[in-house]
C-alpha cells in the first residue's frame, strides 16, 4: 500500500509537473513569438545580402529636399512604379530619405506624420513585390550633420537620434526584408580623427537604439557606412571593420558607394575612353574592399553607382566608352561578392512611361548581372563626306564570347560579302558601307546590331560628317557661345591654353576641360556654350587670349581664339586640322612622366578628397528636373529606343545554424523573464508536493 500510495504520489506530481511546464510553454510563445518569416535566428546575412542583387535607387524622392517628393521633378510614386522595377529584375530597393525639413524643433522632433505615411507606403508596396528595402537618413548628412556634429555635438546627435527612435519603433514589427542603413555619406568638419569620431559615435548610437526598439529590432539586418561612403582610403575602411568587429553582431552590414575613376567619370584631363587606368581603379577599388570586409565574412552593399558626369547629363560620356565601364564594373562587383543598386534620379528609368530612356544601358548592365557581353574598341564609324571609303576594322573585345552574326534592321548579313572577321577584328566592307551612306545625310545612315553567343549586342552606328564649323562670335561672360555647324559630328573634349602654353580655366592643373561643366554642345541649337560662364569657365579665365581646341570623335580638331575683356568675351574662328595630321589628333589622358595629371605628392586627384565634394553631387541629385527627356546629347550619340524588359525574381532568406542573436539589452530582459517564470514554476512545484506531503500524512 505504501508503495502503490508513493506511486501515485510521484504521478500526480509528474501530471503536475507537464501542466506547469506546458502552461509555462504556452507563455513563453505568446512573449516570444516565433515568427516564420524571420525571428530568423538562424537567418545568414550574407545569403540575404546575396539575394538582394541587384538594387535600385528611388532617387531625388524622399531625399528632395522641397515641397514634397516632386520637388526635384519626378512625379509622385506609385505602387505601378514599384510593381515595374521588380518587374525589371531588381531584387531590392533603396529608398533614400531626407528628414531636415520634415521635422518639427527640438526636444522631440517629430517627424511630419503624413510625410511617414508616405515613406511607409513605399516601403510597404516594395515588401509586397517581394523586394529587399533599405531606408536611411540622408542628405541630413550635408544638410545639418556635416557642420552640426562639429559645432553643435550634442543638437546634432539628439536630433539624429529622435530620427531613428522614431523609425525603429514605427518599423519594429516588420519583416527581416526592410533594413536600416544609419546615415548617407556621411562628412563632417574637423580633423581626419574627428571626423572619423563623429562616424562612430552616430553608428553606435544608431546601433544602440535599433536594437533595443523592441519587435523584430533585435535582429533586423543594419547597415553601417565608411566616411563618405567612400571605398577610395584603407584607412576608412578599417575605421569601420573595428567597428563591425567591436559591436560583435552577425547581422551588420558594410556599404560604399562607387561613381567611377574621376577624370573619366566626369569627361576631364582628356581621360575620354574606358582605358585601363579607369579599368584598373575599378580592379583596385573592388579588392580593396573585398580584402577589407567580404574576405572576412562580412557582406557589403554597393549602395550607389554610376559616374559623376551624370549629375549633368547621362551624354557627358560618350555612349560606347560608357558601356564598356558599366559592363566590367557590374561584371567585377558581382566577382568580388558585392550587391550593386544602380543610383537612379529619374534619368534611367522613366517614372510614368516605365520604359528605361538608354535601352542599350540597361541591356548591357542587366546581362552583366548574369554573364559578361562582348564590347568593341568603338560603337561607331565615321565617314567623311565626299571622301573614298574604305574597309573599316573595328577590335571586339569578346570577354570569352563568340562572335555569331552582323545585323542590319533586323537582317542577317553575310560573311565574306558584306564584312570579313579576322581573329577579334570584325572588318565592314567598304561596299556595305558606301551602300548604307548613298543618301550623304550628315549624322546617323545605319546601325548595325552585332550579337554574341551570350550577354548583350554591341550597336555600331554608320555615321556620315563633314568637318564641323565654327563662327566668330561676340558677348559677355554670361552668354558668350560659339556658333558650330557641327555637320553630323560629335563633341569628344576641349582644350584651353594661354600664349605661354599654361592651362587656362577650371581645373588649372589640366589643359583639358571638364565636359557639361566648363563646355557643352548644344546639337539642336548648334553651338557650343559655357554653362554658368560667369561663375564657372570664364570666372576663372585671365583676361587676355586664349586659344581653344576642339576635338572630335571623328577626329577632326578645330581652333578657336578667345579675347576676354572684364566681362567681355570675343571670339574667333582660327580654322581646322584634317584628321590624322600633327601630334594633336589624341587627347591624352595620363601626363609625360605616366602619372594622372593633377595628382598630387599624397596621390589624390582633385575633387575627389572627402573635403571636396558638393553636397549632393556623386547622386545627380541637385539639379530638379534632371533626368527628363529633354536632355542635351553630349560627347557622343545616343540614340536609344527605350523599352522595358520582363525579367522577374522573388527573394528568399537564406539559412545557417551558426547565427545566433546579438547579446542586446532587449535579450537580456527576455532571459529574465524566462529566468523568473522558471523560478515561479519551481517553487509552485515543490509547494505543491509539500501539500501533498501534509495530506497524505
Amino acid at each position: 500500500m505504501e508503495l502503490k500510495h508513493f506511486n501515485c504520489q510521484r504521478l500526480l506530481l509528474c501530471k503536475s509537473s507537464m501542466m506547469f511546464f506546458a502552461f509555462f510553454l504556452m507563455i513563453s510563445m505568446m512573449i516570444f513569438p516565433q515568427s516564420s518569416e524571420a525571428n530568423d535566428q538562424d537567418f545568414d546575412v550574407n545569403d540575404y545580402v546575396k539575394e538582394m542583387q541587384p538594387g535600385w535607387n528611388l532617387g531625388n524622392t524622399f531625399d528632395a529636399v522641397g515641397e514634397d517628393e516632386t520637388a526635384w521633378g519626378n512625379p509622385f510614386v506609385t505602387k505601378e512604379l514599384i510593381e515595374e522595377i521588380a518587374n525589371q529584375g531588381f531584387n531590392s530597393i533603396r529608398i533614400p530619405v531626407t528628414f531636415d525639413q520634415r521635422m518639427a524643433e527640438g526636444p522631440d522632433y517629430t517627424i511630419d506624420e503624413d510625410f511617414l505615411n508616405r515613406v511607409t507606403q513605399a516601403v510597404d508596396w516594395s515588401l509586397d513585390e517581394d523586394l529587399y528595402v533599405m531606408i536611411n537618413i540622408h542628405h541630413d548628412s550635408w544638410i545639418w550633420l556635416e557642420a552640426g556634429m562639429h559645432e553643435d555635438y550634442d543638437e546634432s546627435i539628439a536630433r539624429f537620434d529622435a530620427i531613428w527612435e522614431q523609425l525603429a519603433d514605427h518599423f519594429k514589427d516588420y519583416p527581416m526584408e526592410l533594413m536600416f542603413e544609419s546615415i548617407n555619406e556621411p562628412r563632417f568638419w574637423g580633423s581626419e580623427e574627428e571626423k572619423l569620431g563623429y562616424l562612430y559615435d552616430l553608428n553606435m548610437s544608431f546601433y544602440d537604439i535599433v536594437r533595443n526598439s523592441g519587435g523584430m529590432n533585435d535582429i533586423r539586418p543594419l547597415v553601417l557606412p565608411t566616411l563618405d561612403t567612400s571605398p577610395d582610403h584603407q584607412h576608412t575602411l578599417d575605421h569601420l571593420y573595428d567597428t563591425i568587429i567591436e559591436l560583435d553582431d552577425p547581422n551588420l552590414i558594410s556599404t560604399i558607394h562607387f561613381y567611377g575613376f574621376w577624370p573619366f567619370s566626369v569627361n576631364v584631363a582628356g581621360y575620354t575612353h574606358f582605358d585601363e587606368e579607369t579599368k584598373g581603379h575599378i580592379i583596385e577599388t573592388f579588392d580593396r574592399v573585398y580584402d577589407t570586409f567580404t574576405a572576412n565574412d562580412i557582406p557589403v552593399v554597393l549602395g550607389e553607382f554610376g559616374l559623376l558626369g551624370f549629375d549633368t547629363h547621362t551624354g557627358v560620356i560618350q555612349q560606347g566608352e560608357k558601356l564598356k565601364f558599366f559592363e566590367f564594373m557590374i561584371h567585377y562587383a558581382k566577382e568580388k561578392e558585392i550587391t550593386h543598386m544602380l543610383w537612379d534620379n529619374g534619368q534611367h528609368f522613366n517614372r510614368t512611361s516605365f520604359e528605361w530612356r538608354d535601352q542599350e544601358l540597361y541591356d548591357i548592365m542587366k546581362a552583366s548581372w548574369e554573364t559578361r557581353s562582348a564590347t568593341a574598341e568603338s560603337n561607331f564609324i565615321y565617314l567623311k563626306r565626299g571622301e573614298e571609303i574604305e574597309d573599316t576594322s573595328l577590335q571586339l573585345h569578346l570577354h570569352g564570347n563568340e562572335f555569331v552574326s552582323l545585323l542590319l534592321d533586323g537582317q542577317t548579313l553575310i560573311e565574306g560579302e558584306d564584312y570579313e572577321l579576322n581573329g577579334d577584328a570584325l572588318i565592314i566592307n567598304a561596299s556595305l558601307l558606301e551602300e548604307l551612306t548613298t543618301s550623304q545625310d550628315l549624322g546617323v545612315n545605319a546601325k548595325l546590331t552585332a550579337t554574341f553567343t551570350q550577354g548583350a549586342d554591341w550597336y555600331i552606328r554608320v555615321i556620315s560628317y563633314d568637318t564641323p564649323v565654327m563662327e566668330d562670335a561676340s558677348g559677355t561672360v554670361r552668354d558668350f557661345v560659339i556658333p558650330t555647324q557641327f555637320n553630323g559630328d560629335d563633341l569628344k573634349t576641349m582644350e584651353a591654353i594661354y600664349p605661354d602654353g599654361s592651362a587656362a580655366g577650371p581645373h588649372n592643373w589640366t589643359t583639358f576641360k571638364e565636359f557639361g561643366y566648363a563646355f557643352s554642345p548644344d546639337y539642336e541649337a548648334n553651338e557650343i556654350y559655357f554653362p554658368y560662364g560667369e561663375y564657372r569657365f570664364f570666372n576663372e579665365l585671365n583676361d587676355g587670349e586664349v586659344e581653344l581646341t576642339f576635338y572630335f570623335w571623328s577626329g577632326e580638331v578645330l581652333t578657336y581664339q578667345l579675347t576676354k575683356d572684364g566681362e567681355n568675351i570675343v571670339g574667333t574662328f582660327v580654322g581646322a586640322t584634317p584628321p590624322g595630321t600633327g601630334d594633336d589628333d589624341e587627347t591624352p589622358g595620363a601626363g609625360d612622366d605616366g602619372e594622372t595629371p593633377g595628382t598630387g605628392d599624397d596621390g589624390e586627384t582633385p575633387g575627389t578628397g572627402d573635403d571636396d565634394k558638393t553636397p549632393g553631387t556623386g547622386e545627380d541629385d541637385e539639379t530638379p528636373g534632371t533626368g527628363e527627356d529633354d536632355e542635351t546629347p553630349g560627347a557622343g550619340d545616343n540614340g536609344e529606343t527605350p523599352g522595358t524588359g520582363d525579367d522577374d525574381k522573388t527573394p528568399s532568406t537564406g539559412s545557417s545554424d551558426e547565427t545566433k542573436l546579438p547579446d542586446t539589452a532587449t535579450n537580456l530582459y527576455n532571459y529574465l523573464l524566462i529566468g523568473l517564470l522558471m523560478i515561479i514554476v519551481g517553487g509552485t512545484v515543490t509547494i505543491f508536493s509539500r501539500k501533498r506531503k501534509v495530506v497524505d500524512m
